[in-house]
């Protein structure tokens, strides 16, 4: 991969993780928001309540992304970006625009994803 390739790259990626960053963060102060909203109802606290599990989890989702992020920034750092940790061949460009953060090509994802799946 060219410089000018491993630059975009990493455009991506750090646009990516600022935008998680601002997720997050709007993420905990909707949280203290409805904490301190004083609502007293049942109905209300259950909405409350709903609310935060799935903001929790999408959450959860985003600080994984977040993670592979970093991991995949490191790589340009390295120079081993784009390069499957599997089978050590090159992930096809396609593949990280559509991914810029993928560890694996295509078929080395696929085995992946069969053998973790019980």
């Amino acid at each position: 991969m060219n410089e000018k390739d491993l630059q975009k790259f990493k455009n991506i990626l750090e646009q990516r993780r600022a935008q998680i960053e601002y997720n997050l963060g709007e993420v905990q102060n909707e949280s203290a928001g409805l904490r301190d909203s004083g609502a007293t109802d049942e109905i209300d606290i259950a909405n409350i309540n709903t609310d935060q599990l799935i903001e929790q989890s999408i959450s959860n989702q985003q600080k994984y992304e977040l993670a592979e992020i970093d991991r995949a920034l490191s790589k340009i750092f390295n120079k081993t970006y784009g390069i499957c940790e599997m089978c050590e061949e090159e992930i096809d460009m396609a593949r990280l625009k559509v991914k810029p953060h993928a560890r694996y090509c295509i078929l080395c994802r696929e085995i992946v994803e069969k053998t973790t799946k019980f």
